[in-house]
């Protein structure tokens, strides 16, 4: 069946989605390997699930920001493709599961007819851009962070030189010093600043999570904001050229400023600065901003939910309104945050959610980076109308962002990776604190947050209390494991901190193990004391010795070898792809790509999109000249390693018997990194085109010879990798 497109799909989302159709044909039909399909659908936000057959289909959503009517759209997919459910992340996407493969280029299509894409979603590309979900209306911003997370998305959407890094690339803008989006934990992690009157961001560079956390370094304390993205580029052009390529787990931006160092690390982005697109880039009002609609009304500011009035005399309302509701800095206006169990809302309450909003609110929806909702600009009139609509969709529950409010992944739920139940113990975590400790709601400082594996998609690392998904061996059986961790996030100086793992428990002792914590928190720490210097002041021997008896497999019973949410006694396994290897001709594979990314820069050149042009035809030599090197079964790794290695390789010519690529060893090296020693323009595009275009057909020729010569290449073995 022909996909539906209405006038609303750009045309480069329409080519998109019509080439994700194409490619899933070609697939189906054993044209495509399935390693190549797997780096195609992951740019497409088409994610692989535990459960083979089906997709989980992630729905990019800048900053987080969705309408009413977007939301309502995702929901109405979600019951026509999916379950049902809209599964908020970390990341302020949204997510739907078990999507048949077939039927994502339609899904797709429906979304970009309401202005949402899936493009770059996941693999190995610049991640969605997350923002404070209070930008606009924090109290506390000097200004709107909003525009700037939102140009920055669609500055790098389709950019040539994040279509195929390393490994993915992700952004964060705080809106204040108290950094909500975890700047410290990114690629590139940006705080909203004033200085001299002017706008900018302190910027960190290099951090990240996943087995081996790493919390950034700060690259300077005020860059004004028109140098941002420019800075943004430069930072991203030196990843994808001295970045891993080969150890996957080594191939994050982390680990090249862990080993080159930040000062030279920047002096390498100094030097890309002549090949940037734009050497400023001034960040505009959004179009859609509704903040101009609301003018401030001091007569209704500070308003109180026990000022006498029978109608917010409601102890349970006073309780939400204490912990999920807060005066925007536009006086007399209040936002509304929602505390979503998991991270999960059923498509009907989605859909009565965004009733609520353009009854009550601004048509301005935030994701927020706890898995929650935020609403803004609710008269405080309305906020007893409001609480009680939530309410009757059990979206009321008081607590927002406290320690009652657990974040968390899927799990072994969908995701492959998972090694056990996250959904389970966060259930179970939060029923014991709304039992035993119910003032928590209260508690803003102590976060948990909770992974199904060690990768920190639950973002655990930068949790107070953090778990993430283990196994235990117990003579000759496995049960499911939790990694307890402590003293990450922000400690009473507003520094940002990476956990400690401190022990491994059975997963069904994680109620007790956070019993134990927080009994110990509650009787020792000093009062106002931060549960981070609380754990500092005390190390982490204190704490492991704490735990070690709940640690203790001695005392196992029979249920503590089933995990949370399952009846069956527990294995340890990972879910599988579309097929587990397949042979090909690595060589002719790596050709067809630079064959494809040539087209793409003669694409680019005729739109008169010079810098465009001029990486993807760098990106044809880098591709090239990698699948030269195959032939000869040279190893390659980093784009400035394979130039490097080609140029040694092939120099000399005819002259010693090789092919005539170049004569003298540097040549190669000096053509192909002249490409950021000139502005980018139609004679510099023109030229370099066409000496990639040259460099490719003598590639091309160089090893169809080789075959004749040789004979036909052995095929190789590809495995196929884990979505992450």
């Amino acid at each position: 069946m022909a996909i539906q497109l209405t006038d609303n799909v750009s045309p480069a989302a329409r080519r998109d989605i019509l080439d994700l159709e194409q490619k899933i044909s070609s697939f189906r039909a054993g044209d495509i390997a399935d390693e190549a399909f797997r780096k195609f659908r992951l740019t497409r936000g088409v994610y692989g699930q535990r459960q083979p057959g089906v997709q989980m289909i992630r729905i990019k959503l800048p900053h987080g920001r969705i309408t009413a009517d977007q939301l309502v759209r995702i929901a109405d997919l979600s019951d026509t493709y999916a379950t049902g459910n809209l599964h908020a992340t970390t990341r302020q996407d949204i997510q739907l599961h078990f999507v048949k493969l077939a039927d994502s280029p339609q899904l797709w299509a429906e979304l970009e007819d309401a202005g949402i894409t899936l493009k770059e979603a996941c693999g190995n590309t610049v991640r969605n851009v997350t923002g404070s979900a209070r930008a606009g209306v924090d109290p506390l911003e000097p200004f709107d962070i909003t525009p700037h997370a939102y140009h920055i998305f669609d500055y790098f959407l389709r950019n040539p030189i994040c279509q195929d890094m390393g490994r993915k690339f992700k952004i964060s803008l705080s809106s204040s010093e108290k950094d909500s989006a975890y700047g410290y934990m990114h690629d590139v992690g940006l705080v909203a600043r004033e200085q001299d009157g002017k706008r900018g961001f302190k910027v960190m560079l290099g951090g990240g999570l996943g087995a081996q956390p790493f919390s950034a370094q700060t690259a300077t304390e005020f860059l004004e904001e028109d140098k941002v993205i420019p800075f943004i580029e430069g930072v991203i052009r030196v990843f994808d050229r001295y970045g891993e390529r080969q150890k996957r787990h080594k191939a994050r931006m982390k680990y090249l400023l862990n080993d080159i160092g930040l000062d030279e690390l920047l002096n390498r982005v100094a030097a890309e600065t002549p090949a940037l697109k734009k050497k400023a880039y001034t960040v505009n009002s959004l179009r859609s901003s509704v903040n101009e609609r609301y003018p401030d009304r001091p007569e209704a500011s500070n308003f109180q939910p026990n000022a006498g009035s029978a109608q917010t005399e409601n102890p349970p309302f006073t309780t939400w309104f204490n912990t999920n509701v807060f005066e925007q800095k536009q006086s007399g206006w209040y936002a509304v945050q929602l505390r979503v169990l998991l991270g999960d809302m059923h498509a009907d309450t989605a859909r009565a959610l965004a009733a609520i909003v353009k009854q009550y609110a601004a048509d301005d929806i935030r994701v927020t980076v706890n898995q929650g909702y935020l609403l803004r600009f609710v008269r405080p009139e309305d906020l007893p109308a409001v609480y009680a609509a939530l309410d009757g969709l059990g979206l009321a529950n008081p607590g927002f962002d406290t320690t009652a409010d657990i974040t968390t992944c899927p799990g072994t739920d969908t995701c492959n990776l998972a090694i056990s139940s996250s959904y389970g113990i966060t259930r179970a975590l939060e029923s014991m604190m709304h039992d035993e400790f119910p003032d928590l709601v209260f508690n803003d400082d102590i976060k948990i947050k909770i992974s199904g594996c060690m990768n920190g998609c639950g973002q655990h690392s930068v949790a107070n209390i953090g778990y993430h998904g283990s196994s235990l061996k117990n003579g000759a059986y496995v049960l499911p494991a939790l990694q307890v961790l402590l003293g990450g996030g922000f400690n009473g100086r507003g520094e940002g901190l990476i956990a400690d793992k401190v022990i491994k428990i059975p997963a069904k002792r994680g109620p007790e193990s956070l019993r134990y914590l927080l009994r110990d928190f509650e009787a020792n720490a000093f009062d106002g004391e931060y549960y981070s210097d609380y754990y500092a002041r005390q190390g982490k021997n204190y704490f492991y010795q704490l735990l070690k008896p709940i640690a203790d497999l001695k005392t196992l019973v029979d249920s503590d070898y089933i995990d949370w949410d399952h009846t069956e006694q527990y294995v340890t396994e990972v879910g599988v792809g579309e097929c587990a290897s397949v042979l090909i001709d690595m060589v002719a594979t790596t050709l067809t790509e630079a064959t494809e990314k040539l087209g793409w820069a003669r694409e680019a050149l005729a739109e008169s999109r010079w810098a465009d042009a001029l990486y993807h035809a760098y990106n044809v030599f880098i591709t090239g000249a990698r699948a030269a090197l195959m032939s000869r079964d040279i190893p390659t790794n980093t784009q400035h390693g394979i130039v490097s290695d080609f140029d040694k390789t092939f120099a000399g010519g005819p002259s010693h018997n090789g092919p005539d690529f170049h004569q003298a060893e540097g040549d190669f090296k000096t053509l192909v990194f002249s490409i950021n020693k000139e502005e980018p323009s139609e004679a510099f595009a023109t030229r370099f085109l066409a000496q990639a275009d040259a460099f490719l057909q003598a590639i091309q020729a160089y090893r169809e010879k080789q075959i004749d010569q040789e004979g036909a290449p052995e095929l190789q073995e590809l495995g196929q990798a884990q979505d992450s």
